[in-house]
């Protein structure tokens, strides 16, 4: 028998069985709501968990995609029969692009996780399996509230983590509801503790109250002062507190960072220069906190993050080094050692947000200063240097997907 005749039988037969295996596990009509502008608020408003899939017709990992997603809803519709426990839900960027840059699509396709209509940082990126995306909406409902019920678990709280800590009357109120709510949005970033009756009266004094426990163990705690009625204020100062104004960026980060679509101020140091964090951190509270929400405050690990480096024409001999990532070019800061000049930094923010850095690259520094502005180096794609690569023989080889990669 021919080589080709057993090549084709041998397929067929495996196609057979791919045919079979599909057709047992074929999900019934599954229930995933197709998202719009008329309908995307109110839908993912009132859903405490929504994973709204955000794809592309002609793109084919979505098209692989889409009967995974129907067959995990299926599932989830039966354990969470609730649609205000959670939705499954969709979004054809294509046809809504408004939807899609609303939300930063840039790539297809893309598994957003959404709480109470709040899109959270951090997308999907797990396997894109029914079980591993079943088991992540499973691990959405586990209640982020730790509840106390001991002195001495009270103190034995981890004082290595941010710790936001609630103490209540009961469990029945508005107040705990919007801490919960709280909790629910933020339960990657800080953990979250209540008391309640009796357990909790030492700290009620003037009524329910909650608690932030720094990391440090002689650092002292800050109590929330505000109406904690009130979810947007609560929300706030807890968010304040749970998420550092200066954050760490690494290769398992990179990507979410630069999903939130805002530049970098990165600092460059080496891992066991903590003089040059602390100053850095310093400097950004006092010159720069006004600029929170414009731009992300950065550190990074020299060592780890040479190829950056090399885009400034930089290495690691040279931290600490300070530079903005536009996402378009790479701006050095002139001098690490005027990092505590007063309002130094914050010009080097100020002339981002002019455009002067971008104007002295392509022409020169201003006629008008009596020195060059800033250096500014091209990064090639024009994309964040820090979305591309990693060191050489790790994992994170390439760190970005493509946009149409599953």
């Amino acid at each position: 028998m021919k080589l080709s005749i057993i090549l084709t039988s041998l397929c067929n037969c495996i196609s057979c069985v791919i045919l079979l295996v599909m057709g047992l596990s074929t999900p019934g009509q599954a229930e995933i709501t197709s998202l719009d502008s008329a309908n995307i608020d109110d839908v993912l408003n009132n859903a405490a968990v929504s994973l709204v899939n955000f794809y592309a017709d002609w793109c084919r990992f979505s098209q692989m995609l889409h009967p995974i997603f129907e067959e995990a809803s299926n599932i989830m519709r039966e354990e969470f029969p609730d649609m205000k426990q959670v939705v499954f839900a969709r979004v054809d960027c294509d046809q809504h692009s408004d939807i899609a840059q609303r939300y930063r699509i840039s790539k297809y396709p893309t598994l957003k996780l959404f709480r109470n209509g709040m899109m959270m940082k951090r997308e999907y990126r797990g396997q894109r399996s029914v079980a591993a995306i079943a088991d992540f909406i499973r691990q959405q409902q586990v209640d982020p509230v730790i509840e106390i019920h001991s002195e001495e678990e009270l103190k034995s709280v981890d004082r290595s983590k941010r710790n936001i800590i609630g103490y209540f009357d009961n469990k029945d109120s508005d107040k705990y509801r919007a801490f919960e709510k709280v909790a629910n949005i933020l339960r990657d970033d800080c953990v979250f503790s209540a008391a309640f009756g009796p357990m909790s009266e030492s700290e009620r004094f003037n009524g329910d109250s909650v608690i932030f426990k720094p990391v440090g163990d002689n650092i002292p705690d800050m109590a929330y002062i505000g109406n904690l009625d009130n979810f947007d204020l609560t929300y706030a100062w807890v968010q304040d507190k749970c998420v550092p104004l200066v954050r760490e960026i690494t290769f398992e980060n990179g990507e979410e960072l630069t999903e939130e679509g805002i530049p970098f101020l990165i600092l460059f140091h080496l891992k066991d220069d903590n003089e040059s964090l602390e100053k850095f951190q310093q400097e950004v509270t006092r010159q720069l906190f006004s600029e929170k929400g414009s731009i992300n405050f950065l550190h990074a690990d020299c060592d780890k993050f040479r190829h950056p480096l090399l885009h400034i024409q930089k290495t690691p001999a040279d931290c600490p080094v300070i530079a903005i990532d536009s996402f378009r070019h790479m701006y050095v800061f002139p001098d690490y050692k005027d990092l505590s000049v007063p309002g130094k930094l914050k010009q080097f923010i100020l002339d981002l947000h002019s455009g002067k850095l971008h104007r002295e690259f392509h022409h020169g520094p201003d006629p008008t200063d009596s020195a060059p502005g800033q250096e500014e180096i091209a990064s090639s794609p024009p994309k964040s240097s820090f979305k591309k690569l990693a060191p050489s023989g790790s994992r994170y080889t390439i760190l970005t997907r493509d946009r149409d990669e599953l």
